[in-house]
Formats: C-alpha cells, structure tokens, sequence
C-alpha cells in the first residue's frame, strides 16, 4: 500500500526520463551564486566533488518570545550529479514538490527510494547536526556518507562551520538561506554550500512552550575538495 501511494505520488510530478547512476565527474561544473552579492564565494583551490539535494527537516523550537528557533536539520542526500547541470533546479523543484505533498507517514529515505528519475537511486549519506567538535557546546551541521556512497570509510564525513549566509534570493519567508561552510572537522570536503533551497521556514510566531516543529524542505548541497574527491 505504501509502496503504490509513492510511486503515485512519485510518477505524479516526475516528467524526466529515467537517470542512470554512474560515478559522474562534476569537477568542472562552476556553482551558480547570485551575481551582485559577495557573501558566498565560489572556492579557487577547490573543486566541486559531489552535488546531491538533501531531502529532509528543518527542526525549530519555540522560543520565550513566541518566536522559533533552530535547533537542528535531519535529511537524506542523493546524487543528481549525472543529471545535465540546467536540469539540477528543476529536478530540485520536483523533489520537493513530492516531498512537501507527501503524507506525513512518508519519510525522505521512502521519497527517494521510490523516485523514479534515477536508476536505481544513489544516496550520498545523511546531514543531521552534532555537538560541536571545536568548542564541546552549542550544535554544528555535520554531512556522514560513512554509511552509504562511501562506507567502509570513517573519515568520509565533514562537520562544517558557516562562513557565509544568504537570505533565499526568492521568497525568503518560505525558503532557508544559502549557506557557505569550511570543514571544521573530516575529511570528506573543505568547502560546503546549501544553494536553491525550497521550504524549510517556520511559521512567524510561536506558543512558548510549545512542541519542536520540523519543517519539511529540499536543497541542494555542493562539496568542494576533501580527500574523495575525484583525482
């Protein structure tokens, strides 16, 4: 039952022919920034070494002063790097088109094993948020491809630290920023960006007190360098 309802919903939204997965050199590929802003910088020492959409949530709680806070992000990455780069944003729009539509049952990892615009579909790892490595508090975002694309490697993972934060270029009160991030610790990349984010904002007021909210959204994720990247 669960099976049909996503290749439904999947078949539904999804008008791109079948992907096949092969390790794809993306190397070359430049990422799209907004012109006219110089917040988030395309690395010069660095290459693109892998470019996923994370499918996932955002997690806020409700603060003393009734608005939300957030405390943390859980999503699922796979690969669309052998898909045509002008494709990437519009495979983005349709991932989360399925995904903001999906039943509440439904999680990432069931969306992206049913999608049928790869063959079969790769995942990268997973984004979720740890404590922070440097300082021992506070939480840091940390992308783990130990158990998937890269297993049986323990260091293919990197925990990042923002360096650069840019409100959503269109409507920024639906969608999270995009975000610039160094490796603070692993070795799967040296560089992060979170660019063409879809969902993800909490509602504008809270109930203090109230239970943590997690806010369904899909981005895509371009790593730079690391030791796996290709040579």
């Amino acid at each position: 039952m669960l099976a049909a309802l996503l290749l439904t919903l999947a078949t539904s939204v999804l008008a791109a022919p079948s992907l096949k997965r092969a390790e794809c050199d993306v190397t070359k590929l430049s990422i799209p920034l907004p012109s006219g802003q110089t917040t988030l910088v395309k690395p010069t020492n660095f290459t693109p070494s892998f470019i996923g959409v994370g499918v996932g949530v955002q997690n806020y709680t409700c603060g003393s002063t009734g608005t939300f806070t957030n405390v943390g992000a859980l999503a699922e990455l796979f690969d669309i790097s052998c898909a045509s780069p002008l494709s990437f944003d519009s495979l983005t729009d349709v991932i989360f088109d399925a995904w903001k539509d999906a039943p509440k049952e439904i999680t990432a990892a069931d969306l992206i094993d049913t999608l049928a615009i790869f063959d079969p579909p790769n995942v990268l790892g997973q984004h979720f948020f740890v404590t922070n490595p440097i300082t021992g508090s506070g939480l840091s975002p940390k992308w783990d491809f130990t158990s998937a694309s890269l297993k049986g490697h323990g260091d293919a993972f990197v925990v990042g630290a923002k360096v650069g934060d840019l409100l959503a270029p269109t409507d920024d009160t639906a969608n999270i920023d995009w975000l610039q991030l160094n490796a603070a610790e692993g070795d799967l990349a040296n560089a992060i960006f979170r660019i063409q984010t879809r969902g993800g904002q909490p509602p504008a007021s809270c109930t203090p007190g109230s239970p943590e909210i997690f806010v369904r959204y899909a981005a895509q994720y371009w790593l730079y360098g690391g030791d796996f990247a290709p040579k």
